[in-house]
């Protein structure tokens, strides 16, 4: 049995700000639009809630208008914003309960040739189970599946979690592998409040056994925007969950994979990579990583973000494992490590990650 994780960075549509060729635009959108999303549940807008709101608003090109760029403003019913003439914008919403609406992240089309080569990427893997990160929707997954991978995959679920961006995580099994089980973590919290900026849903995996293979789905707190800080320990917090809920399974075979978004030494991932007895796929002599540690850009050690942590009856039934990147633009040119024909310029690229997977021998279990 083969057990794979890859990020695909939506198949269809994606989000403006997220599109890594407009990333010093895209920065500053998605922490204006996370703090917007916050402000904008207050209960109550006070004086200074209501500075904000328009600060974070005219960060979006949301001020003088409910359309821009990157982001849109949604107002169902009810009103938050009054825009007079002479170019005064002002909060009119009292609260939350005032009005119906949001901000959402405007999108595009994702390039057609990229989405083959993410198809190909996984054909060429053809995995049994596989995490999938970074999928709009069950429907975007099951209609991906259909019109690209040539009936692989018979079973396929995606849950709504956390994040507005459509970025969520799902799993996809062959018919041999059905799913028999899911459980969401969408709501978990602890001292801090919610826990999970998208989801950490179990998917479980009828495999022959007594108990099932639970797959622990994962995309932590980005790097990406917002201070390092709060980010590492978002991500930290994250991690230690992820452990909790691992070990209050009653399967002895569980995997954890996914883009933990950090690398084996970093503190973040402590709790999963050194405080526990997960074992990371790639740690093993029968693994190959092609001459390179890394899952992700230029696949450098510093860019080792994607994981297949096993628990140890699954790590001692392992044969090896390893990392397939030919879908993935190998530097400025494309040239650090074979890359499909298919691929002439960086936009072809299946995703910014490569795909990681484990060999299980079921005989071993």
């Amino acid at each position: 049995m083969r057990i794979a994780s890859y990020n695909v960075e939506n198949l269809f549509n994606r989000a403006k700000a997220l599109d890594q060729r407009t990333w010093a635009a895209g920065r500053p959108v998605l922490e204006a639009f996370a703090r917007a999303g916050e402000l904008l549940e207050e209960p109550v807008y006070t004086d200074e809630v209501k500075r904000e709101i328009l600060r974070e608003l005219a960060r979006l090109g949301l001020r003088n208008g409910d359309l821009a760029r990157f982001a849109r403003l949604r107002q169902n019913r009810g009103r938050l914003l009054k825009r007079a003439r002479d170019g005064r914008v002002e909060v009119v919403a009292g609260g939350r309960a005032d009005w119906i609406g949001w901000v959402e992240l405007t999108t595009d089309r994702c390039d057609e040739q990229a989405l083959l080569n993410t198809a190909r990427v996984i054909l060429d893997v053809r995995a049994d189970v596989l995490g999938v990160i970074e999928a709009e929707s069950r429907h975007a997954l099951k209609r991906f599946t259909e019109g690209g991978l040539r009936g692989l995959y018979h079973h396929i679920m995606v849950m709504d979690g956390n994040d507005e961006r459509g970025i969520d995580v799902g799993v996809m099994s062959t018919q041999a592998f059905p799913l028999v089980g899911q459980r969401t973590h969408v709501d978990d919290e602890d001292e801090r409040g919610r826990v999970f900026s998208r989801d950490c849903p179990e998917y479980h995996i009828d495999i022959g056994r007594a108990e099932p293979l639970v797959v622990l789905v994962n995309h932590l707190k980005s790097k990406g925007y917002g201070g390092k800080v709060a980010s590492d320990a978002t991500r930290r917090r994250q991690a230690a969950h992820v452990r909790r809920i691992y070990e209050a399974q009653r399967s002895p075979y569980v995997v954890v994979l996914g883009d933990l978004n950090d690398t084996p030494e970093s503190d973040p991932l402590a709790p999963l990579l050194r405080e526990s007895d997960l074992r990371d796929v790639s740690t093993h002599p029968g693994f190959s990583d092609g001459g390179r540690p890394g899952t992700y850009g230029s696949c450098t050690a510093r860019n080792k973000l994607d994981y297949v942590l096993l628990s140890p009856a699954l790590f001692a039934a392992a044969t090896g494992g390893g990392i397939e990147r030919k879908g993935v633009w190998g530097g400025r040119n494309g040239v650090l490590w074979p890359i499909y024909d298919t691929m002439t310029k960086a936009v072809h690229a299946g995703s910014d990650h490569a795909a990681i997977y484990a060999d299980i021998d079921l005989n071993k279990l």
